[in-house]
């Protein structure tokens, strides 16, 4: 298997249209090789050419943790973004190579639950498919609730049906009843844990929901499918340690920005999810544009920490501890 500073380079086995905007990529070694272990909610991170910038996406692995012959990632195109999905769903063939990063889980299964329940919308039912597979195995029980716009949407969820039949509800737009979240939560065995991913307005129903019901927030668990789109003006910053003036155009993050001028600093999920990126602001002079869901607003408020995987400035100066 083809490494480069630590990435991966895998060869597309086979590229499958399973909606009208999803596309679903199989990645495997040249060489045949088993790829790294992961467990159920992991992601890769795939770097992709773009003009003179390289973009990073994350995505979930679909695949089953316990076959590593193989990666499955699901693209979602997204014509407005910056244009790493448009561009895997343009530009990658069958036996091209890609390059990616090894799997990181910031949504794993609590192996302490006494019953998962799982709750996702559209394209945020990408990192469930491995945590589903995890729990083959396992005689914790389990249920997943999965809404989408329609049928056209649905093969995803099928297939899951077709797998795990009747702990599978699917609840396709038209056809199903409406997706009832209240009822989902209510009345669960002490020792439940439910996790969501999908659009913000499911996500923050289910917190919303479970707070009501009475759930602790040590059993709920969200991952929030963030698209990758920096939609600001350009801007600069200053690292602190060096004096280093970086420049950020409006297709990119502060910290594909920092890469790009050859530097490094730290992060996991580069979706201002994990907190890995958290960096601290010596000078502003100006505003933050905060867009992660790390910092608490108490943070955000204080004006001295930002994430740079995803959040932005407009000001005349900003110098960041790096």
């Amino acid at each position: 298997m083809s490494q480069n500073n630590g990435t991966l380079n895998l060869r597309v086995a086979r590229i499958e249209a399973v909606t009208p905007e999803i596309k679903r990529f199989t990645l495997v070694s040249p060489t045949g090789a088993h790829l790294p272990a992961f467990s159920g909610g992991s992601h890769v991170v795939v770097l992709i050419a773009n003009q003179q910038n390289t973009l990073r996406n994350p995505y979930s692995l679909l695949s089953s943790p316990y076959d590593t012959s193989s990666y499955q990632i699901a693209v979602r195109r997204v014509d407005s973004g910056r244009g790493g999905s448009v561009s895997l769903h343009d530009t990658v063939a069958e036996g091209d190579l890609i390059e990616v990063t090894p799997p990181v889980n910031l949504f794993p299964l609590i192996k302490q639950a006494r019953l998962h329940l799982f709750i996702a919308g559209g394209v945020g039912i990408t990192p469930v498919i491995s945590q589903l597979e995890e729990l083959r195995l396992s005689k914790v029980p389990f249920e997943l609730h999965y809404a989408v716009r329609g049928e056209e949407h649905a093969q995803l969820g099928k297939e899951l049906q077709a797998t795990y039949g009747e702990q599978v509800h699917l609840y396709r737009k038209g056809i199903e009843s409406r997706l009832q979240i209240g009822r989902v939560l209510a009345d669960r065995p002490l020792g439940s844990h439910v996790y969501v991913c999908g659009p913000d307005s499911m996500i923050d129903a289910t917190l919303a929901c479970a707070r009501d019901l009475g759930w602790t927030d040590s059993h709920v668990h969200f991952e929030r499918f963030l698209e990758q789109s920096s939609g600001g003006e350009a801007f600069s910053f200053t690292l602190g340690r060096s004096g280093t003036t970086i420049e950020v155009s409006p297709d990119q993050t502060m910290l594909e920005a920092v890469e790009a001028a050859g530097y490094s600093m730290p992060y996991l999920c580069r979706g201002g999810a994990c907190g890995h990126c958290e960096t601290a602001v010596l000078e502003l002079d100006g505003e933050l544009l905060h867009s992660d869901d790390w910092l608490s607003d108490e943070d955000k408020a204080g004006r001295q920490k930002i994430m740079p995987c995803v959040s932005r400035a407009k000001c005349n100066r900003l110098v960041i501890d790096l």
